[in-house]
């Protein structure tokens, strides 16, 4: 980590205290340590999420153990038995194809509770003195002063920063000073909740609590969480937007459990049986992302987008919680977690570039090193958000020949088209791709 004895400390303003924020701001310290003085601006009264599930891929879970912080988030996590997950027939719950997990001795898939994931977050920065953590700051303004911003708060307070990194989630208060688009519909809904494995171990019958059992317009999802204690449970159902009520506006109700049996009737068993363990009421959640942005960096390299902010997606790839909601409440909303750390350790290199180059290689400020990290980040971020919208129509045989045809005539091709499906996302080295356009950049100013 570079010192900043013979220079001020860069300021940077992360606007958004949920997992992309706080992943990004210990990063960003892990990479450049004095270098840079923090703040995370957070919306919220307090850093909290709203309890659910979040699978942590091996992709994000490489990078969490480089910045020192997947021993401490597998204390936590949910065990998979090394199986990505096992997708069943909705019926009779024969394998369609069984995904395994590419997991290492010291790096493995990390399914956690999101609360506990973020307190986690929390108490690491503070341990750290990685960053300074406020709350009840809702981002208003950003005005371009110079070598910094001005940002202005909803409560009227300001601040200023060298660096502003958006992180503040699908309703991106940063990312409407840029542009003028709206989330959009999905075409799903999901309902979710949480049971307790002890309920459920005596008769579960699988190698593993990671399953999906996929039907026609529907797939019913589980994961464990909490050292295996709890069960996470995301029921995914097709709905045409009219039929949406109040949840078109309100992103996410009350359900009730009634509805569950009735989406899911025909399911085997075992997915009755989950679905009597969930509350009587379980949440009901609208799923939504954007269109993909091809800009993520404004005024000069002094503001940047991350994470939801600069490329929402669904949650059918894994790269997110499973539940994907869109909670208005916390900052940084679940879907593309990984994604979201995958671009604030990337943010974190530039920068540790940034500082480790010439001063001629600075003359023109953070520009180049926020356009580096958007030349790295941006293809491979898009590429899973593309992707995870494709998988939903596979996994509920919706995807062009499938479409008309019964599901048990779906099954070859949706195993020929899930086996290998993740497998570029988890093993893409993305410090070689970092490598190689730095490389360039670096010779493209010699």
């Amino acid at each position: 980590m570079p010192a900043s004895n013979h220079r001020p400390a860069l300021s940077v303003a992360v606007i958004g205290g949920g997992i992309g924020g706080l992943c990004t701001a210990l990063s960003l310290h892990h990479h450049c340590g004095s270098a840079l003085d923090i703040d995370v601006y957070e919306q919220a009264p307090q850093y909290k999420e709203i309890g659910a599930g979040v699978g942590i891929g091996f992709n994000a879970s490489k990078l969490l153990n480089k910045i020192g912080l997947a021993e401490m988030v597998s204390k936590i996590a949910g065990r998979r038995s090394g199986i990505w997950i096992t997708f069943r027939k909705f019926d009779d719950g024969t394998d369609v194809v069984t995904v395994p997990s590419v997991d290492e001795d010291d790096v493995k898939q990390l399914p956690v509770h999101r609360a506990e994931f973020l307190d986690l977050l929390v108490d690491t920065l503070k341990e750290r003195n990685a960053a300074r953590l406020h709350t009840n700051k809702r981002c208003r303004k950003l005005t371009e002063e110079g070598d910094q911003v001005l940002i202005e708060f909803e409560d009227g307070t300001k601040t200023k920063a060298n660096l502003v990194i958006g992180c503040d989630g699908i309703h991106s208060a940063v990312r409407a000073q840029f542009t003028r688009d709206n989330p959009e519909y999905s075409g799903r809904i999901a309902y979710r909740g949480l049971v307790p494995i002890s309920e459920i171990e005596d008769w579960w019958g699988f190698e593993t609590y990671s399953v999906t059992w996929l039907g026609k317009n529907r797939h019913f999802l589980c994961f464990p969480i909490s050292q295996n204690q709890t069960l996470n449970i995301v029921a995914f159902v097709a709905e045409k937007e009219e039929n949406l009520g109040d949840l078109r506006e309100s992103w996410t109700a009350v359900g009730k459990r009634e509805d569950v049996f009735k989406a899911f009737e025909g399911f085997e068993e075992k997915v009755q049986r989950v679905i009597q363990l969930m509350p009587e009421q379980p949440s009901k959640w609208l799923i939504n992302d954007r269109k993909p942005l091809d800009q993520w960096v404004y005024l000069g390299g002094k503001v940047v987008l991350l994470g939801d902010a600069a490329h929402a997606m669904t949650p059918h790839q894994g790269q997110s919680s499973h539940i994907l909601v869109f909670i208005v409440l916390t900052s940084d909303q679940g879907a593309g977690a990984g994604q979201a750390i995958e671009d604030g350790y990337i943010l974190g290199r530039a920068l540790q570039d940034y500082f480790g180059a010439s001063p001629s290689s600075r003359e023109d400020g953070l520009e180049p090193w926020m356009a580096l990290y958007q030349s790295v980040r941006l293809p491979r971020a898009q590429k899973v958000q593309r992707t995870s919208r494709d998988a939903v129509e596979v996994y509920q045989a919706q995807a062009d020949i499938m479409k008309d045809l019964p599901f048990d005539q779906c099954v070859p091709e949706i195993h020929k088209r899930v086996i290998n499906r993740m497998r570029w996302v988890w093993t893409d080295d993305i410090d070689a791709e970092y490598d190689d356009a730095r490389k360039k950049l670096k010779e493209g100013t010699t």
